[in-house]
């Protein structure tokens, strides 16, 4: 029996990703599992680097608003955590509310995320109401049978599990909207994922550079270009040491063990100040989620 960790209360998005893998895993290698939510994606992986619990699955990247921030900080911050896998989930949000007309709501509550991928459907059938951040897209859902004039952007499944009435579905504003969730643990703690491949195709890892000088991302990236290996993502995060100064996340189609990339990382180790290799892994496919 493992134990995952994950973004709660029970019906977000990030539990449904859980349980997509949890059936993959059941399914391939007999692993049994216990899910355990989290109130936040920030203690969702320092629960796993605590060894609190085996594994944590987060949300890193959203089609329509980019990295998920909070897991790309919390990452470099902790040095213990590997990534395992990765997996893609479509994402279809739901307006739910106790109200029965939209010209009654008053205020609408979910997740900074969620908010964001629904922005124009809110200003065009909601622009007057109060939008309110919560930890995740589920926190609201117990108080709506309280409060008659708010509501939640959340999903089918979660108004379901509470028992709520969805007033719109699929409002998110496009709809090809999906998110990339990464399974991670400490090194060497993790279920038998070979059975994917026998290589890993994408490596995800971080550095920050001495100084900020004309040229400098350019030679550090570089180095990839002379190997051949693509770059599928690059996003920059303050260090929170001073104003202009960034740390850099990619992720690079290839094993981290193959020659060309262990070539380019010590060529990268000369031009960084500080590089962290997150993992190299594979991508569960979508069609083996169901």
């Amino acid at each position: 029996m493992i134990s995952i960790a994950h973004l709660g209360p029970p019906g977000t998005y990030t539990e449904q990703a859980a349980l997509y893998y949890v059936s993959w895993l059941t399914k391939n290698t007999q692993t049994e599992a216990l899910l355990c939510p989290y109130p936040s994606i920030f203690q969702t992986l320092v629960s796993v680097a605590k060894k609190q619990t085996d594994l944590a699955i987060v949300p890193v990247e959203n089609s329509i608003q980019g990295g998920v921030t909070v897991t790309l900080d919390t990452l470099w911050q902790l040095d213990t955590l590997q990534i395992q896998l990765a997996l893609v989930m479509p994402i279809t949000h739901a307006l739910i509310s106790c109200c029965q007309e939209l010209d009654n709501i008053e205020t609408v509550y979910s997740h900074p995320q969620a908010l964001a991928q629904c922005q124009k459907w809110l200003e065009k059938f909601l622009p007057e109401v109060q939008l309110i951040p919560t930890n995740s897209t589920t926190e609201a859902l117990t108080k709506l049978k309280d409060v008659e004039a708010a509501a939640a952007i959340s999903s089918r499944r979660a108004a379901q599990l509470y028992n709520l009435p969805v007033l719109a579905n699929g409002i998110n504003d496009y709809p090809e909207n999906c998110t990339r969730f990464w399974v991670i643990s400490q090194p060497g703690n993790s279920p038998n994922h070979e059975i994917l491949a026998n290589t890993a195709f994408f490596t995800s890892l971080a550095f920050s550079v001495p100084a900020n000088n004309p040229g400098t991302l350019v030679k550090t990236l570089e180095v990839f270009a002379k190997e051949n290996i693509n770059l599928s993502r690059i996003e920059s995060r303050p260090t929170k040491r001073s104003l202009g100064e960034y740390l850099f996340f990619i992720d690079l189609e290839a094993d981290v063990f193959s020659k060309k990339m262990q070539s380019a990382l010590a060529e990268l180790s000369d031009r960084t100040e500080i590089i962290k290799i997150f993992g190299s892994y594979n991508v569960l496919p979508t069609q083996s989620l169901s």
